[in-house]
């Protein structure tokens, strides 16, 4: 796969599927990152929190075991100062050396300190000292009498009235438990009891890392035990007791700020012995075990980051695999082609829904399409029927002045007028496309169609129009509204009659309306006629060619246009009159309409 292909998937601002791409990278780094950090941080704490436990465990432990150790070295010393025949009576008895008697004495003795050390291995020497210079010991190393009036014996005396622990320095270190011999309330002599210091190296010598230290020091700050192969960078003895002197042995691990190296420090007081044991540990040997724990938390976690990242490009791939079928689906659609290879979209998810309704859309559109080629169709249709009925009136209007001319030319009035008047009157109706006329124009178009009509009757028909103002004139007014109201009375009014007759128009104001009335004095009508003809629907032409609308029409007009105030009402006598009374709004002025228009 070619790299720019993979960075125009996951540009985020041109693919959807860049943004899941995205946003699946960044929760994946996110979590790797939050789980890595927090599973580190617990395994440290974890780590030290075992360490902790381990030196705390080993210490006890090994307080557990010295003090055992000492329990038993003070049983014996209460054995040797209890025993009154071999210890006590030899320290008093008044036998000196080389004699036969101090020889018994020295051998008795002798062999009582052997049974009492025999199969100890921790015991090196056990020794009795008494204060008239007489000393007994059984293992070694070599005791005399110098030992009287050493600091040793010294402390043995001062404090050895229960037991009393002194640590030994020089050709062999040793821990040596004391204790005084009195007898009637005075002291006669001393009991000591060496611990083999070995055996306190192997107790205290557990290290839960190679840099860490373990001291441990009696009540007045001595050492009874250090640490052997100490690092360099260990801190001195002066500071040791000072660290010793702040915890006081309270039992707590604390982080402790030691010559500029951090250490966890592990303090244990011995409720027999009073020691108190000092535990360093120091910090960077502690957690290198960490480090290797991190470095692997950090390789799995870049492992598992490529894996997710794969595994989200396929997932993000397959996600929006029917978004890019449906969007080269529209780009085929954009192009123009409406017919176009279906790749089904199965999916019931959003997709599915979308790609449904854009394929509605798509047979909705081409429905359009095909309506806007037939209506196209019909219009091109249309436009051909308009010009060729164009074409038919010019051809009627020159036959009609040709009728005029020859008319004329052969002095025949009547036919010269009609045909003048129907040429004006076509005019009129088919050349002028406007709705609405001025009142002056609706009159010569009656004026016209009396001059044409009255050559049907034997007698004449005039027609009379009275207008109150001749600004009325100028009014506009439907087209062609007075011409089948005249035409009505003439041919149902005055006709029947056979004598001569007259219409009588008259337009005035009235209430701010423009009121017309037609009126003519022929038969009349019945209620029963007026409600006919009122009845009538565009039925007039079977009586009129050139009106083409009845009363009824006219009122229908009038009342769609201006509403149910305005209209057409009759009035009749029969055998005297017949007026018809129509009411519009007084307008000078219609907006929106085309003036006349002559052909």
């Amino acid at each position: 796969m070619k790299l720019s292909t993979i960075q125009r998937w996951i540009s985020p601002g041109r693919s959807i599927q860049g943004k899941i791409f995205i946003a699946f990278s960044a929760v994946t780094l996110v979590s790797i990152v939050s789980i890595t950090v927090i599973v580190y941080m617990s395994m440290r704490e974890t780590i030290m929190h075992n360490a902790v436990t381990s030196v705390s465990d080993s210490i006890r432990q090994a307080d557990e075991s010295l003090n055992m150790m000492l329990e038993e070295i003070d049983r014996l010393n209460t054995v040797v100062v209890t025993n009154k025949n071999t210890v006590i009576d030899t320290l008093l008895s008044p036998n000196e050396e080389i004699s036969y008697e101090w020889f018994q004495e020295q051998k008795r003795i002798d062999e009582f300190l052997s049974v009492l050390i025999d199969y100890k291995p921790y015991i090196t020497r056990i020794a009795v000292v008494g204060l008239n210079g007489k000393v007994y010991f059984s293992g070694g190393p070599w005791l005399d009498r110098t030992v009287l009036g050493s600091p040793m014996l010294d402390y043995m005396l001062q404090n050895g009235s229960r037991h009393a622990y002194f640590k030994q320095t020089g050709v062999s270190d040793a821990i040596t438990v004391g204790r005084e011999i009195r007898y009637n309330r005075e002291p006669i002599g001393v009991v000591m009891v060496d611990l083999n210091y070995d055996f306190i190296q192997k107790t205290y010598g557990v290290k839960p890392t190679t840099d860490s230290m373990i001291y441990v020091l009696d009540m007045q700050g001595g050492f009874v035990y250090a640490a052997e192969s100490a690092p360099s960078f260990a801190p001195s003895s002066d500071r040791i007791v000072g660290l010793n002197q702040e915890l006081a042995g309270n039992g707590d691990a604390i982080k402790q700020v030691i010559d500029g190296r951090d250490y966890i420090v592990v303090s244990r007081r011995s409720g027999y012995t009073g020691w108190t044991t000092l535990a360093l540990i120091p910090m960077d040997s502690l957690l290198s075990e960490s480090a290797r724990l991190r470095k692997l938390l950090a390789e799995v976690s870049v492992i598992v980051f490529v894996v997710v990242l794969i595994g989200s490009l396929q997932v993000s791939s397959r996600i929006t695999l029917n978004i890019r079928r449906l969007k080269s689906l529209m780009m085929f659609v954009k192009e123009g082609n409406l017919t176009f290879p279906r790749k089904e979209i199965k999916g019931e998810d959003e997709t599915g829904q979308l790609y449904r309704v854009f394929i509605s859309m798509v047979e909705d559109l081409k429905r359009l399409m095909e309506g806007i080629r037939v209506s196209e169709r019909a219009k091109r249709e249309a436009e051909l029927t308009a010009l060729q009925a164009q074409i038919h009136p010019h051809f009627l209007y020159n036959s009609l002045n040709t009728i005029k001319y020859l008319a004329k030319m052969n002095g025949v009035p009547n036919i010269e007028e009609v045909s003048g008047s129907l040429i004006e009157l076509m005019r009129g109706v088919l050349g002028n496309s406007s709705e609405f006329l001025t009142m002056r124009e609706e009159l010569d178009y009656v004026e016209r169609y009396i001059s044409i009509v009255k050559y049907r009757y034997m007698e004449p028909i005039r027609m009379v129009a009275q207008v109150e103002d001749d600004a009325l004139l100028e009014c506009r007014v439907l087209k062609l509204m007075l011409q089948p109201l005249v035409e009505n009375a003439i041919i149902h009014g005055i006709g029947p009659l056979e004598r001569e007759g007259l219409v009588l128009i008259r337009v005035c104001e009235e209430g701010g309306d423009l009121k017309i009335e037609v009126i003519d004095h022929g038969k009349g009508m019945t209620e029963g006629q007026k409600a006919a003809l009122l009845g009538e629907r565009g039925k007039s032409g079977n009586t009129s060619r050139f009106s083409g609308m009845g009363v009824r029409n006219v009122h229908e007009r009038i009342v769609h246009l201006y509403g149910h105030s305005y209209g057409v009402k009759l009035y009749s006598e029969p055998g005297l009159y017949t007026k018809v009374e129509i009411r519009l709004p007084k307008l000078t002025e219609c907006k929106g309409e085309s003036e006349q228009e002559v052909i």
